[in-house]
């Protein structure tokens, strides 16, 4: 295998060398970006031995490498760092269960501290906990409620490091009628409280129904399941509503839309998800991700529909040999999880994509784009699945799944494609997060203790030398706001195409996602930015809009509702004359809330 060289910006450079490269036992870097892939890519191809001793690995090791080192197709940074490493776990996504009882609690506790130290992140439904003050018939006490077993978890992660690669992720749901719900919704309204958690209300469809005639509905004790109280659904709508404006939390998932999708209900109903809410998942089970890089899927202004094809055959058979290799981390996880060969296909540099078809974000044009788009994905992916299980045998769970029920006589993985917010790896690729639109053309980034880069969108930046109207100082003042639509100097029609996240009514964000969500599986990341003048009416109308376009969740945030945001407008210096600027950390890419994962 000839192992080509990688081309890298500097901050990806140094996200590498920061997070994913080897290092010696005295911190001292030991491989290069070529060979972290080589050392993928011969483990991952290792997996075909399992199923034929006699299968020649070279040719795929090779096509594995030349897809990641081309970066046209990258997995999820546990894949990238634990590869043929001592700890192996190559998972991002994991989902634990919490039962009513100190046993299970604590002992889920201790099995989220693994997966942190290993690398992945965590989701958990607190909804079979009983309410707070409820009683305790083992001690005579009261029960202290969900929120305060969240608060245990928090502390966890805050002290457990990752092994110093990646900072804890959890996800906290808590179902709309547990009697604790209105303190779940205002948590996060306290500062720097459970501030490694992003929360998400399980939101049901008698909820929805109740909400639209007006009605009250019940709240349920799950320990009991009696009946504790009814209240106005528009009430605990509208504290949603404004929890989210305030500090950007809860977000939604749909739970009944997410089930009415499990692949496999035959193994248990879908309670939670991954930390970014576009993985649902069954307890204990795990999911490995991967994203395609679309912006390498464009030739001459087109979309190459061929180069594209390749590139899911690719994913969709590392995806799955991924399962294969993993080291897991407790049993009960590789079991449902080779069970239900469940994988998370995606896309990344989507705004990327669209700036060099010239087409805007916000426009039909782009709509239809992602939906041919992601349809030809599923396809193809679905084909790729297909063609697997006949080399490698289905799912063990086929039979009873939504699959077999569809007509398939044989299925490879449970569920294929999601679409995350993809975090550093994008930062890796030099390109948008996920589908979100590009949150800054032009922004300081701090890639070193006082140390700040000047980046500047590579289209963007090759535009304005076409144009002629290049310059650092033109360059600088566009750092001050992010966005070009102010300035008189940019020509109508890059303002028309290079639109930022702010430059872009919620109403499209949510759009997009849901075209996305049509042709996906599994769900969908997508953070709704909105300005920080935007009112509570504007949230109320974007989660409604999310329930009937028929996406599993959204996640929305306003900026400056976090003291620590990832994406500041700062001065940099007392150098500065005053003048703010742009800014964000070394492993921000434009993702979702508070977590770059």
């Amino acid at each position: 295998m000839v192992n080509s060289k990688v081309e890298l910006s500097v901050n990806a450079k140094v996200v590498l060398e920061k997070r994913y490269l080897l290092k010696d036992e005295k911190g001292e870097i030991e491989e290069t970006p070529e060979q972290m892939f080589s050392r993928v890519a011969r483990l991952v191809a290792s997996a075909d031995k399992i199923y034929n001793p006699k299968a020649k690995l070279e040719a795929l090791e090779d096509e594995f490498y030349q897809s990641l080192s081309n970066l046209e197709f990258l997995p999820n940074s546990p894949t990238l760092m634990n590869a043929g490493t001592e700890i192996g776990q190559l998972s991002a996504c994991f989902v634990l269960p919490i039962y009513d009882s100190m046993e299970s609690i604590f002992n889920t506790l201790k099995n989220m501290a693994l997966i942190h130290q290993s690398g992945g992140g965590t989701g958990f439904s607190f909804s079979r906990l009983r309410p707070k003050d409820d009683v305790v018939k083992s001690t005579g006490g009261i029960a202290s409620g969900p929120i305060s077993f969240m608060r245990v978890f928090d502390e966890a992660t805050e002290i457990i490091k990752q092994g110093g690669r990646r900072r804890g992720a959890n996800m906290g749901i808590l179902r709309v009628d547990h009697p604790d719900i209105l303190e779940f919704i205002k948590a996060k309204e306290k500062e720097d409280f459970l501030t490694n958690f992003n929360t998400s209300v399980a939101i049901t469809d008698e909820f929805m129904e109740a909400l639209e005639t007006g009605k009250k509905y019940n709240l349920i004790n799950p320990r009991s399941h009696q009946v504790v109280k009814s209240l106005p659904a528009q009430e605990i709508f509208e504290q949603i509503v404004l929890s989210t404006w305030k500090v950007g939390d809860p977000g939604i998932i749909f739970t009944d839309e997410i089930n009415r999708h499990n692949p496999t209900p035959h193994s248990g109903e879908i309670e939670g998800t991954n930390p970014c809410g576009e993985q649902p998942l069954l307890p204990y089970e795990s999911c490995n991700l991967g994203s395609i890089n679309l912006a390498k899927m464009v030739s001459g202004g087109r979309i190459n529909w061929d180069k594209l094809r390749e590139t899911i055959k690719i994913a969709i058979h590392f995806l799955d040999n991924v399962i294969d290799v993993n080291k897991f981390i407790l049993p009960e996880i590789e079991e449902i999880t080779k069970k239900n060969r469940k994988i998370g296909l995606g896309v990344m540099g989507l705004a990327d994509m669209l700036i060099q078809l010239n087409i805007p974000y916000n426009s039909e044009e782009a709509l239809s784009i992602a939906d041919e788009l992601m349809k030809y994905i599923s396809q193809e992916a679905i084909e790729q699945s297909l063609s697997l299980s006949k080399e490698k045998g289905p799912f063990q769970n086929f039979k009873g799944s939504i699959w077999e029920k569809k007509g398939f006589t044989s299925m490879r993985n449970a569920s294929l494609l999601t679409i995350a917010p993809t975090g550093t790896i994008s930062i890796i690729a030099g390109i948008s997060s996920g589908i979100e639109p590009l949150f800054a053309l032009s922004f300081y980034r701090e890639v070193m203790d006082g140390l700040r880069l000047l980046e500047v969108n590579t289209t963007f930046q090759k535009r304005l030398k076409e144009e002629g109207i290049y310059s650092e100082s033109l360059i600088k003042k566009i750092a001050q706001r992010g966005s070009i639509q102010q300035l008189d100097e940019i020509p109508q029609h890059y303002k028309n195409i290079f639109k930022t996240a702010f430059d872009i009514p919620s109403e499209w964000h949510i759009k997009m996602q849901s075209v996305f969500q049509r042709h996906c599986d599994n769900a969908v990341s997508k953070t709704i930015n909105l300005p920080s003048e935007a009112s509570p009416k504007e949230v109320k109308t974007s989660f409604l809009s999310a329930h009937q376009l028929q996406c599993k969740g959204i996640t929305i945030y306003r900026y400056g509702t976090k003291r620590a945001q990832v994406l500041n407008i700062g001065r940099l210096t007392e150098e500065t004359e005053g003048l703010d600027y742009i800014k964000v950390d070394s492993e921000h890419s434009g993702e979702c809330r508070e977590c770059s994962f």
